[in-house]
């Protein structure tokens, strides 16, 4: 395939809705390209982030491979002096091996859009982890008790709000529960 193809393909990865589009819990949201349960145990996906969105720290199992598409966004990934924020953009390739401890921030004015690779396995997380109703917006405090049980469940981690503080990722606090007189 020549570099011409491939620069086709992906701006219409990039450029064009494919399918179901699924709204998650952090602004996010991902499309299929391949089912989380088609055969051969990887699935392929459309994301975006919004511009100001943020994908908190947190690790799994599952390896990932990201093709920046368009826009530039900060990613948090192991470095030399521990965790480090860099700068990447389209054109640009971030693999994720299992267990590594990661993030996400746009902090640009543009949505992001990556190509991702990834195992059956976390497609299916993602499936199960879009809003049931659809909507967009901050995650609700039931948003984040349901993403703590799945994470729980399928053995992945996600930072405290203080260790995600310290590297720099700023969550707004979910709402106070109403106290009932």
């Amino acid at each position: 395939m020549n570099t011409h193809s491939l620069s086709r393909i992906l701006d219409e990865v990039a450029d064009r809705s494919h399918g179901q589009v699924l709204d998650l819990p952090d602004g996010a949201t991902v499309e299929f390209l391949t089912r989380p349960d088609a055969p051969g145990g990887f699935c392929a996906m459309r994301g975006t982030i919004p511009p100001g969105g943020i994908v908190p720290l947190h690790s799994h199992d599952d390896a990932e491979a990201f093709l920046v598409l368009s826009g530039t966004k900060q990613v948090l990934l192991p470095g030399d002096a521990g965790l480090e924020w860099h700068r990447v953009r389209a054109g640009d390739y971030i693999d994720v091996a299992s267990g590594t401890p990661h993030a996400w921030h746009n902090d640009s004015d543009q949505p992001v859009v990556d190509l991702l690779i990834t195992t059956n396995r976390l497609g299916q997380f993602f499936e199960q982890m879009r809003r049931p109703d659809g909507t967009a917006g901050p995650p609700t405090p039931d948003d984040l008790a349901r993403l703590g049980a799945l994470a729980t469940k399928y053995g992945y981690w996600t930072a405290t709000p203080e260790e995600n503080a310290a590297v720099g990722i700023h969550l707004p606090a979910p709402a106070a529960a109403e106290v009932s007189a």
